[in-house]
């Protein structure tokens, strides 16, 4: 964080000085687990019914935080006291957003693929300047301002993620931290739950390019009809990135190797280069284009930008990990979290990647489908028989529906079995898989990744699985 005095920091928060001296300058990082506070640094004491920050604010005094931003005094502690530390943590994150005039902050939105985009666009800003970006998916309304606040006087790019729930949470989020360009990726049907309908996905995703200044940029996926659409929704300056003709950012003669791995051929105003990716999946020429927009925008030029595409890798983990055992199994780990269309993406960079070889697809429930939660499931299940998938381990009751759609498939060659749980799923493939296997492993973060973790023991020679 910049260097701010507590009077400073008291006065953004509109919060109160108790046992502080308003002269004393913060100098460390914001801190809301105690464990990695720093020296000069600010705690902040979150309430809880189970865990209550304030409980360990006298530690992190004694760690060396000069001070605490809590909502209730603890004795001896120099405190900013507020009436809501999550609403402080992100008033002090406009607050610093607002004094580096030399700082551009790149929002992304998106139904699936943001956070592995937002690494993307992250690596490529770091070749231009000092770039913050949040780890994972730490996108809401806490994870927003945290990551705003490790902005200092030598970042120049601040890469945000910005995840919804519902009308008016990505508005909100733009309010902490306002956008200089917008990049939305899709509007599928990833939470249609508390959404209720596609286009309200649609409504709230727009937010972000509706929060742009006359003088920012909106960069939108020309192969969504949704996102495209969103032009209508800025004065600013638009950008289309994809593999429509009419992009102008975009892909042509896009072939896939035998590793599903992506090369094509970037075509922008400047001109032409071949790109050669190093990342699995067809999904991710899409996903590499919006991030070639933004770095464009900064001032890449184009030899140096294709160059870098092709040396993008992975960051955040369980996102399309693929890796070999030593028995010949190749495995993808995707089992972060699950929606259609990711499961979609997915399911075709293991037919991809198969090329021949026997395709298993291990896959979960997929969380906050509501009314659409049946049809999504199977939908799922119908594209991995169609796509020749050989054999399909639905884990879970509430997955069945994947197992119902796929065994619906009159002339799929494969077999789909319905399981209780990771464990047994593991068991299967303990027993069943063989030299030259392809895996997928993916589902809505219940446990799933424990079958990936089963599965890479044995690339370490282990014999969990």
């Amino acid at each position: 964080m910049i260097p701010l005095t507590l009077a400073e920091v008291a006065t953004a928060v509109d919060g109160r000085l108790v046992n502080a001296d308003p002269d004393v300058r913060v100098t460390g990082s914001v801190e809301f687990d105690s464990r990695k506070v720093t020296a000069g640094g600010i705690f902040v004491a979150f309430p809880g019914e189970k865990v209550d920050g304030h409980d360990f604010a006298e530690g992190a005094v004694e760690a060396g935080v000069v001070a605490v931003l809590g909502t209730r005094e603890v004795p001896g502690v120099p405190m900013v006291l507020v009436d809501d530390a999550r609403d402080a943590m992100g008033r002090l994150a406009r607050a610093v957003v607002d004094r580096l005039p030399q700082l551009t902050v790149v929002g992304l939105t998106g139904s699936s693929g943001k956070t592995t985009t937002k690494d993307l666009i992250a690596q490529l800003t770091a070749r231009l300047g000092s770039t913050v970006a949040p780890p994972g998916s730490f996108n809401n309304e806490l994870g927003h301002p945290y990551t705003a606040l490790k902005a200092g006087p030598e970042t120049r790019y601040l890469v945000m993620e910005k995840g919804a729930r519902g009308i008016g949470h990505v508005r909100y989020l733009c309010e902490l931290v306002p956008p200089r360009i917008s990049v939305v990726l899709n509007v599928g049907t990833s939470h249609i739950g508390g959404f209720g309908s596609q286009e309200n996905i649609a409504l709230a995703k727009g937010e972000l390019v509706e929060a742009l200044p006359a003088d920012g940029l909106a960069v939108l996926n020309a192969d969504d009809p949704l996102v495209s659409a969103m032009a209508s929704r800025t004065e600013a300056r638009v950008v289309f990135y994809g593999e429509a003709a009419d992009a102008d950012v975009r892909a042509e003669d896009v072939v896939l190797d035998e590793r599903g791995r992506g090369s094509y051929t970037l075509v922008t105003p400047e001109g032409r280069a071949p790109v050669r990716l190093g990342l699995t999946g067809r999904h991710q020429v899409s996903n590499t284009l919006a991030a070639a927009a933004v770095a464009r925008e900064l001032g890449m030029p184009l030899t140096e930008l294709a160059q870098a595409l092709g040396e993008l890798g992975l960051v955040s983990t369980r996102r399309m990990d693929v890796f070999d055992r030593p028995d010949g199994v190749t495995v993808i780990d995707d089992s972060y979290n699950a929606n259609p269309a990711s499961m979609s993406a997915a399911l075709k960079a293991l037919a991809a990647l198969g090329g021949g070889r026997r395709t298993v697809a291990v896959l979960g429930y997929m969380a906050e489908l509501g009314q659409y939660e049946y049809d999504g499931h199977a939908e799922v299940g119908r594209l991995a028989a169609e796509l020749g998938v050989d054999r399909l381990l639905v884990v879970g009751e509430s997955a069945a529906p994947i197992h119902e759609g796929a065994t619906a498939v009159g002339n799929w060659g494969g077999e789909s079995v319905l399981l209780t749980d990771q464990a047994a799923a593991v068991e299967v493939l303990r027993e069943e898989l063989r030299p030259g296997d392809v895996v997928l492993v993916k589902g809505s973060r219940y446990r799933t990744w424990e079958v990936a973790d089963a599965l890479r023991a044995q690339a370490s020679g282990e014999t969990t699985a």
